[in-house]
């Protein structure tokens, strides 16, 4: 019992800055979508005027002009009331949204997510704001120490009779601060401790690729992870129509087979072998389900990946499972409710560090002054 009390104090003490930090950007990210929602009208258009959307090769040209030089990554397009976005990234360079309407091709905004607020949130949660290389080790390796924390906590909390068992439940308010405090980091995270064991695991997933591949093999019964990769095009097979951009043809093809989509997104080749990703979300607020397809540009047939972002109906369960990673991770798994739970989770989780180093020093002061009467 004391060994644990020991390991679980100073696994606390060394990374309960860094979790409080993990905890606190996510508790802000959680809400990301809403309230940029909430505060960016560009992203919104009258949905009576989206008629008839321009294709993605209309679109395209009018967004290179506007940032000539920039690789387009793709062009998506959203609900009826929501504005079409072509997507310039390259990695570790820029990553810019430009909003247009769908049916005017108006540029409603150029924003630039990659120097964003929910962007700089977002650099906290994953890297410290330190370089990646750095910052992501670190922030692993205190999720799994956390994860460490939240079971010798539980031990901790533990009743060991049943007198104990009455107070392990409920806060006793009317004690004195160093009680409501123990009290406030002991009951709070019982309360919250299936919730942080699934936010650490599934953080860890991202956090180390051995972790990933054991939950992986455990979850499927042997098999291995397959990397993300793109199937490659034909130069020699071109025998589609030239009067029509082949971007805009396999447009077309996903929104006669998804016709009750949410979101269409067209990734754009970036070299002559590239394929055309497509997919298609029936349900925004999510991701799990989206459908991933891949054409080779060329030709227009469709590539089978054996990946677990190819379409959802071929996922097997442990593709699907890891499919909901982020999901899972944010509480959009289970909506508006899993979204409210995660904030206040995460608030939770975040004070946790804070009435950890309260109850030491309460402790250790206690010890000063019984040190003080005995001599």
């Amino acid at each position: 019992m004391k060994l644990i009390r020991q390991l679980h104090f100073w696994l606390g003490i060394t990374t309960g800055p860094i979790v409080f930090i993990i905890a606190i950007t996510g508790c802000i990210y959680a809400f990301q979508e809403e309230i940029q929602d909430a505060t960016q009208a560009f992203r919104f258009i009258d949905p009576k005027t989206n008629t008839s959307p321009l294709p993605p090769s209309k679109l395209k040209a009018i967004a290179q002009k506007a940032l000539p030089g920039k690789h387009i990554h793709a062009i998506l397009y959203d609900r009826k009331d929501r504005a079409a976005q072509a997507i310039f990234f390259s990695p570790e360079q820029y990553y810019i949204k430009i909003y247009l309407h769908p049916t005017s091709g108006k540029i409603q905004k150029i924003y630039d997510v990659q120097n964003s607020f929910f962007a700089w949130i977002l650099e906290g949660h994953f890297y410290l704001w330190l370089p990646p290389v750095i910052g992501q080790p670190v922030i692993a390796s205190s999720t799994l120490i956390f994860l460490i924390l939240i079971i010798s906590g539980l031990y901790l909390w533990w009743p060991r009779n049943k007198n104990n068992k009455r107070q392990r439940f409920s806060i006793k308010w009317s004690a004195r601060w160093r009680r409501k405090n123990y009290d406030l980091h002991s009951v709070l995270g019982f309360y919250v401790f299936v919730f942080a064991f699934v936010f650490a695991f599934t953080g860890l997933i991202w956090g180390f690729t051995w972790f990933k591949e054991s939950v992986y093999f455990a979850f499927s019964g042997g098999k291995q992870t397959v990397d993300y990769y793109e199937p490659t095009s034909n130069e020699k097979h071109k025998n589609r129509s030239e009067f029509v951009p082949a971007i805009d043809q396999i447009w077309s093809l996903m929104q006669q087979e998804y016709p009750t989509a949410e979101q269409i997104e067209i990734h754009l080749p970036a070299t002559k072998t590239a394929s055309i990703a497509a997919n298609a979300n029936l349900d925004a607020t999510t991701y799990w389900k989206i459908d991933y397809r891949y054409f080779d540009q060329y030709s227009l047939k469709e590539k089978e990946v054996t990946h677990q972002w190819g379409r959802f109906t071929q996922a097997s369960f442990t593709d699907k499972f890891m499919r909901m990673n982020y999901d899972i991770h944010v509480g959009a798994i289970a909506g508006i409710t899993g979204k409210i739970l995660a904030f206040g989770i995460s608030l939770i989780i975040a004070s946790l560090p804070i009435t950890g180093v309260l109850i030491w020093y309460g402790r250790r002061k206690k010890k000063h002054l019984n040190t003080k009467r005995t001599m």
